[in-house]
């Protein structure tokens, strides 16, 4: 006779159910395999602590919580804990409560000396780690006497500030003086340079007169080299390669400084003296344009005279 399928299908019911009830302990952390004692840790507040948290040894699964029971008369929770058969503990073992960052709780045993086994079924003596709030609270008077010294000392710093204020000011006065003193010096440096200018143009004319009453004698040098022209061309070359000789003799020397011609072109007096020279025809040109009695006189005029009538229209040109 066959299995009708009301059968099969109870029987594939409760088979699955089976697997239900030992998948779903076996994702809590029981293992129907594997022997195990059963511990008893004590604590006053197990913080969120649940059935089937994981109990840890060095960050290795050794088991699991398997029931918490709230002691009303003693105001303590006894929490059972079921832990491998094969883990040895001693009556050193602290069960520290502790958790992760996410709020997971879990027990981690903290096995010690096991000189002194402890039986299952036996009490581990219990400890909770410090949270966070824990952790913040120990760090926060030295974290406050530091703050509060370095408020002292910005305090301090702020009283030097408000004393020194005055200084600063004074210090912010002498720098608001200084752009106007700068302005003053760069309009006295450019009338100096003005005037300079104005000097360089009237030394400039006087040279162009000078240059200008020397155009005559220019004519004549002109004239004196077309006279050259005239002579025979013999007599000219055999002088004319003399006179190279002779120069070539003379621009060998201007290399020397041994020599009167070196000195001439290799140092700076034969210059110095030129624009000495002109300054004073310079000099000489307006005295002579301002007194020409003092140079055009039947007999000219003594140096006594000539400086008295210069005292006498430099005191005129003052009134």
């Amino acid at each position: 006779m066959g299995i009708s399928k009301e059968v099969k299908v109870g029987l594939f019911m409760a088979v699955s159910l089976v697997l239900l009830y030992f998948g779903f302990n076996f994702l809590k952390g029981i293992d129907f395999f594997s022997s195990t004692h059963r511990y008893y840790a004590v604590y006053s507040n197990v913080d969120k602590l649940m059935p089937s948290n994981q109990v840890f040894i060095n960050g290795y699964a050794v088991g699991r919580v398997s029931k918490i029971q709230f002691q009303q008369a003693k105001n303590r929770v006894v929490v059972e804990m079921e832990i491998d058969s094969e883990i040895i503990l001693g009556d050193s073992t602290i069960a520290l409560l502790n958790g992760d960052i996410l709020g997971t709780k879990y027990i981690q045993l903290n096995v010690g000396s096991i000189a002194n086994p402890i039986q299952p079924k036996d009490t581990l003596r219990s400890q909770v780690a410090k949270g966070i709030a824990d952790f913040l609270a120990e760090n926060a008077a030295p974290v406050a006497d530091n703050l509060e010294g370095t408020l002292r000392k910005l305090n301090t710093i702020l009283d030097n500030l408000a004393g020194n204020s005055a200084k600063l000011d004074a210090m912010f006065d002498e720098f608001g003086k200084t752009p106007k003193i700068l302005n003053k010096t760069l309009n006295n440096t450019n009338s100096k340079v003005d005037a300079l200018a104005d000097n360089i143009q009237a030394v400039t004319l006087n040279i162009n007169g000078v240059l200008s009453e020397l155009k005559p004698t220019l004519t004549n040098v002109r004239v004196f080299s077309d006279s050259l022209k005239a002579l025979e061309i013999q007599s000219t070359l055999n002088r004319a390669k003399d006179a190279l000789g002779k120069l070539d003799a003379a621009v060998s020397k201007f290399d020397r400084k041994d020599n009167t011609l070196g000195k001439l072109m290799n140092e700076d007096s034969l210059y110095v003296n030129l624009n000495k020279m002109i300054l004073d025809l310079d000099v000489l040109a307006k005295h002579l344009n301002e007194n020409p009695n003092h140079f055009f006189a039947p007999l000219g005029k003594k140096r006594e005279k000539i400086q008295r009538d210069l005292e006498r229209q430099r005191k005129e040109s003052q009134k």
